[in-house]
């Protein structure tokens, strides 16, 4: 299953091969086992490229399961003997920085003798991380495949355009086009809140590029102080600039064609035979 899961990340026999310091025929071997076993083709060319079949794809979601839970049942054994429990978790930036810290403080009081672990990195790393049994579960902003993932919708949030005090806007509701010509200050490329704005736009027909200047900051505090000292505009959760857009710090900048929010959803690998204990988590932690 390992050299299954590997050849389905390399789409390669021979870099998998390397990557599991194993000789190719090895790999060849372990492939055609499982396909015998499974009484399926798992791989084709296509074009020259590897790919997953149907077949292929159901047993790729289903090995990725079992590797998460085999992971979480060797750390709970783990914990069971030193007598003790514990969660891993992770959470995107916005959700860990901003929604999160709260409702861990007050998990924590009712779950005194629970240790947690829990990581903020964008989407795209958490989910690697799931699949490798790194945590148990994560809520995250940003989008993934449904196909894959069992999920709780945790909220819906605003996402909005802001500038600084300073920063040179027409009064009153503007289009989206009014921003074209502005610097745009936006997150690193793999970051939900990033994705959110590249989705939106193409929903839309238009694209990054049709601003006249992007700067790429991958700190969201960083971020904000240079919206705030009038450096351009943002879009971001309006959970994220909540204390400055109280203290006028950073103001919205409204918008009459480009009015969009998003989910915060809570997710594990699908059909995980530890559902039960993340749904109590999630109510725990969502207060939901």
């Amino acid at each position: 299953m390992d050299t299954f899961l590997e050849v389905c990340r390399c789409r390669n026999y021979t870099r998998a091969a390397e990557n599991l310091n194993i000789t190719q025929p090895a790999v060849t071997q372990h492939i055609q086992y499982l396909q015998n076993h499974y009484g399926a083709r798992l791989f084709v060319y296509r074009n020259k490229q590897l790919t997953l079949t149907r077949e292929g794809e159901l047993l790729r979601n289903a090995a990725l399961t079992m590797r998460h839970d085999e992971e979480k049942l060797k750390r709970d054994m783990g914990d069971l003997k030193a007598g003790r429990r514990s969660i891993r978790f992770g959470a995107t930036l916005t959700i860990g920085e901003y929604l999160l810290p709260e409702r861990v403080a007050a998990y924590m009081k009712r779950n005194p003798a629970t240790d947690l672990h829990m990581v903020v990195e964008d989407t795209k790393s958490l989910l690697r991380r799931l699949n490798e049994g790194e945590l148990d579960f994560a809520v995250v902003e940003g989008y993934f495949r449904k196909s894959e993932y069992d999920f709780i919708l945790w909220s819906h949030e605003p996402y909005i355009c802001v500038r600084g005090p300073g920063y040179p806007l027409p009064d009153g509701p503007l289009h989206l086009g009014d921003l074209f010509s502005r610097e745009l200050i936006l997150r690193n490329d793999g970051s939900g809140t990033r994705d959110v704005l590249v989705k939106a736009l193409e929903g839309t027909n238009h694209h990054l590029c049709d601003f006249h200047h992007i700067i790429e900051i991958s700190d969201l505090f960083v971020i904000k102080e240079l919206v705030k000292r009038g450096c351009g505009i943002t879009f971001l959760y309006r959970k994220a600039v909540e204390r400055e857009l109280a203290d006028q710090s950073i103001l919205q900048v409204e918008l009459a064609d480009f009015q969009i929010s998003h989910e915060f959803t809570f997710l594990w690998r699908k059909n995980s035979v530890f559902e039960p204990e993340f749904r109590q988590v999630f109510h725990e932690l969502s207060g939901q």
